[in-house]
């Protein structure tokens, strides 16, 4: 193959990655700022007490899990997926385990 078509197909796939992480950065900004927490930090470390964000939880965490699955057929996919699948997840498995249910809901 050609040296130019390899690294323009390599620096498609850079800016499709940047632009995934940008969008998902994007979208979970806007639901952080919804659900009334100030960072996204705050929002991800954040057990879910009502059924609208354990729903949110499960949801990250399936679109976590496709997205890494999707890596498998394209390998940069893997970091996107894994940072939803691992947040989502937690919040998943602490939810059912009754964890800090009232610890670190946000203040309204």
């Amino acid at each position: 193959m050609d040296l130019t078509f390899i690294l323009l197909v390599l620096l498609v796939l850079v800016l499709t990655v940047s632009g995934l992480i940008w969008i998902a950065r994007a979208i979970l900004i806007r639901r952080a700022h919804t659900v009334g927490y100030d960072s996204i930090g705050t929002y991800l470390r954040a057990i879910p007490s009502t059924d609208a964000q354990k729903s949110d939880a499960a949801d990250l965490a399936l679109k976590g899990a496709v997205v890494t699955l999707l890596g498998v057929l394209f390998t940069p996919l893997i970091i996107v997926g894994l940072i939803p699948l691992y947040y989502g997840a937690r919040k998943v498995t602490l939810t059912l385990m009754g964890l800090g249910l009232t610890d670190s809901s946000p203040s309204q």
